[in-house]
């Protein structure tokens, strides 16, 4: 064995910690499919809605966190939901997170994922990207389309939770 290159310890008795972070505006089927393919690889994954000041989200902080926490209720041993308008990285760390979820439907989320996975392991060497993809029902489906589909009051069940659903219909009714 190379002793150069160490192989970390992954059975330490600590649990292993991965955020996911994203706008959630709102959280669709998509990220629901991220989420669960990341509960097979950590023990508890940190929702993290982003506050990111360039987009002008449709609904409230408290709004996409209510609903990423109505769709795993029950399961708060596992699933946790944070925000944060800092560095992601940095929240991480503050967590006890060494891992990053990003989702890929397409090439085209590559170019901008690998971007930011660079950026992140620049500013801190200790917290790792995962990139998973979501299954293949979901590949099409994104935050934005689901809002200007629901806007024009197009068909969105399946897309979205139900109370995802009602909270669209309602803010375009």
């Amino acid at each position: 064995m190379n002793d150069s290159f160490p192989i970390p310890d992954l059975d330490n008795g600590k649990d292993r910690v991965a955020v996911y972070p994203g706008t959630f505006d709102p959280i669709t089927n998509g990220h629901i499919d991220i989420i669960k393919r990341g509960l097979h690889l950590f023990d508890r994954i940190i929702i993290v809605v982003a506050i990111n000041a360039q987009k002008i989200p449709l609904f409230t902080l408290e709004q996409r966190c209510a609903m990423i926490r109505e769709c795993f209720r029950g399961q708060e041993d596992r699933v946790e939901v944070g925000f944060t308008d800092g560095l992601i990285v940095e929240y991480a760390l503050q967590r006890n997170a060494r891992t990053i979820i990003r989702g890929l439907r397409a090439i085209s989320d590559f170019d901008y994922e690998f971007q930011l996975a660079l950026m992140n392991r620049r500013l801190e060497r200790g917290v790792e990207t995962v990139f998973l993809m979501t299954g293949f029902r979901w590949i099409y489906i994104s935050s934005s389309g689901i809002k200007n589909a629901a806007r024009c009051h197009g068909n969105i069940s399946g897309l979205v939770p139900k109370h995802v659903e009602r909270a669209l219909r309602e803010k375009f009714a």
